[in-house]
């Protein structure tokens, strides 16, 4: 059984002895009920992963002591910005951590028209904090070291006029061509994922302007959260490593 996984947000370095975060600590103490001496994998996001042992545990502190690194990384070939249409609750949750479990290279949260949850300011940095929360956590379940950055929310017309890089795809019900249908990818793709409801007239009005391909998942429609995982699923056995 492989060693639990804690993705820490600070410098790690083969010799260093520190006390875990408040969080990891206590879900290494109550959840996991681990004991002085058991193994545990940590990583920062940065590349690569520590191999740790813990020292001592008080309470709520959790003592350990990092052994070596380990130039380990499980990231695919296949390079996917998910632009996501805000859904509600654990909906959206539960796209972002299975898409990192897929995958995905990094994730463009889309504040559109049908959105039901509406965010700005303080709310919004909160939501993000969270959402970035939730991707570490998936990233310390399926073994990436690479963490994908959930970037602030952006309306659709906003993030079209400023992305730059890779081919747009969105998912339509009414559109005729597949995933299969288009050739691999040169660099990145952006895969454009509708909201509870799906998109409004003009926020597909310039998804066309800026030329972005519609594509169906088959003839039923889909929910917001099965649509985005099913077609990044797609692209990993068309053009990852599937």
């Amino acid at each position: 059984m492989s060693p639990p996984r804690f993705f820490l947000d600070q410098t790690l370095a083969p010799g260093a002895r520190f006390s875990l975060p408040a969080g990891p600590a206590r879900h290494a103490a109550r959840a996991l009920r681990l004991v002085p001496g058991d193994g545990i994998t940590l990583f920062n996001g940065q590349g690569g992963e520590y191999e740790a042992r813990i020292e001592r545990i008080h309470k709520d502190e959790v003592a350990v002591s990092i052994a070596a690194y380990r130039a380990a990384e499980r990231e695919s070939g296949l390079r996917v910005l998910l632009a996501q249409g805000i859904s509600s609750g654990e909906r959206m949750d539960y796209t972002l951590q299975k898409a990192v479990e897929l995958g995905v290279t990094a994730i463009q949260p889309i504040a559109a028209k049908r959105s039901v949850v509406k965010l700005a300011g303080e709310r919004a940095d909160k939501r993000v904090a969270h959402w970035q929360g939730v991707v570490a956590s998936a990233c310390e379940q399926c073994g990436r070291n690479q963490v994908p950055v959930v970037a602030t929310p952006l309306t659709l017309a906003n993030w079209l006029g400023q992305v730059g890089e890779g081919r747009l795809i969105y998912l339509s019900p009414l559109a005729e061509q597949r995933l299969a249908d288009l050739p691999a990818p040169r660099t990145m793709d952006c895969l454009i994922v509708g909201p509870e409801g799906g998109y409004e007239a003009d926020e597909l009005a310039a998804l066309d302007a800026r030329n972005a391909i519609p594509v169906r998942l088959g003839p039923r429609v889909l929910r917001t959260e099965t649509a985005a995982l099913a077609a990044l699923a797609t692209m990993q056995m068309l053009w990852g490593d599937f």
